[in-house]
């Protein structure tokens, strides 16, 4: 949560779309936040459909629910619809204030929720409410997103922790959940010196995380200075439908950033195939997908700035991380500053599609790993 914006992030059966005029209700009469600037609803798609309840046994149940909230929402199918594919709802600015926000309707009714079953490998996403910003406000608008399936053995075996955790001992949840991030490298994704790290180990499976990022102490308003964010990744290990998911709102460079110093060291933010690298290396799937999801007023100052839009220079880098034997340049050599290391396994890409929404854009692909 932050002074703007509140994000949901479940799995498995949660039925989060029925929280929402609640969250909405709070925000009105607690919050005085009685309009939403913008709401995204995002998923990949279920692994098991038919094991979901109320309105998440259809994607079409999903938007009239919405549909019955928002008047203005549109949805959107990215992929293929027989095979890997990202779902998103989202609204536009209302045309019905002096500031662009929308007052919500309540929903006529609640789908029923039925007999939940367990579920694990899927995974969806809602931000709302959201107050009127002021357009001007500039400090860039972006998420990128790594969807796993298929992880390997050996990188799923650290998340059963039934075996690990000895509740007996009071070896607390938190605590495993922290030292598992050391030991895989996930509190070294982002300088740890710039982390805030927050985890949990699930019983008898599954491991979720939380961080808040903060390189720039005097970053103020100024866009360009821009120094906070977060990532969450949340793992499930089982055999079978083996998932984990990376998301992360800091606007990634393409190409490596000049050494920052602070706090006596130098701290560096990797670059978006550095990252993508970090993150598959861990979790070593046999399937994944990426989306970078940028406003469509920030592609644009990419490309007239860098001579090529946000969208494009993600689609190279999601290429170069995972099809190249070592990170490389833009004439195949080594990047200065990225990591050398190989991955575990090359990819090769199955989709690529870049799409222009209202105010937004998107850059998808997906990529299976190589015999």
């Amino acid at each position: 949560m932050s002074p703007h914006r509140l994000i949901l992030k479940t799995c498995g059966t949660t039925l989060n779309l029925l929280g929402v005029p609640r969250i909405l209700e709070i925000a009105r009469d607690h919050a005085s936040l009685p309009s939403v600037h913008r709401l995204f609803y995002s998923r990949k798609a279920f692994m098991f459909p038919e094991r979901q309840i109320g309105p998440h046994r259809d994607w079409r149940a999903e938007i009239d629910y919405l549909d019955n909230i928002f008047p203005n929402g549109a949805a959107y199918t990215i992929g293929k619809v027989n095979g890997d594919h990202w779902l998103l709802y989202m609204t536009s600015p209302g045309e019905d204030s002096v500031n662009g926000s929308t007052r919500p309707n309540t929903p006529l009714h609640h789908p029923s929720n039925g007999d939940a079953q367990p579920e694990e490998g899927n995974e969806a996403e809602e931000a709302a409410p959201e107050p009127a910003i002021d357009d001007t406000d500039t400090i860039p608008d972006y998420t990128i997103e790594i969807l796993m399936t298929h992880l390997a053995p050996t990188a799923c075996a650290p998340f059963m922790t039934s075996a690990q955790i000895d509740f007996e001992s009071h070896v607390a949840p938190s605590a495993h959940a922290m030292s598992l991030s050391s030991s895989l490298g996930i509190s070294d994704l982002f300088p740890v010196d710039v982390t805030t790290l927050d985890a949990y180990s699930f019983t008898p499976c599954g491991y979720s995380c939380n961080a808040l990022l903060k390189w720039r102490e005097d970053a103020g308003t100024d866009p360009a200075k821009s120094g906070e964010g977060y990532y969450t990744i949340h793992v499930t290990p089982e055999s079978g439908w083996s998932y984990a998911s990376f998301e992360c709102n800091v606007p990634l460079p393409h190409e490596p950033l000049p050494t920052a110093t602070g706090n006596g060291g130098a701290s560096r933010i990797p670059d978006l195939r550095t990252l993508i690298r970090r993150v598959v290396n861990i979790f070593q799937p046999g399937r994944l997908t990426l989306t970078l999801f940028i406003s469509s007023a920030d592609n644009s100052n990419a490309e007239e700035e860098d001579g090529e839009s946000a969208v494009e220079a993600a689609q190279r880098a999601f290429k170069a991380a995972l099809t190249y034997p070592g990170a490389r340049g833009a004439k195949g050599s080594q990047a200065a500053g990225t990591e050398a290391s190989g991955l575990s396994g090359l990819y090769r890409r199955t989709d690529k599609i870049n799409y222009e929404f209202g105010g937004y854009d998107l850059a998808f692909a997906t990529f299976e790993l190589r015999p």
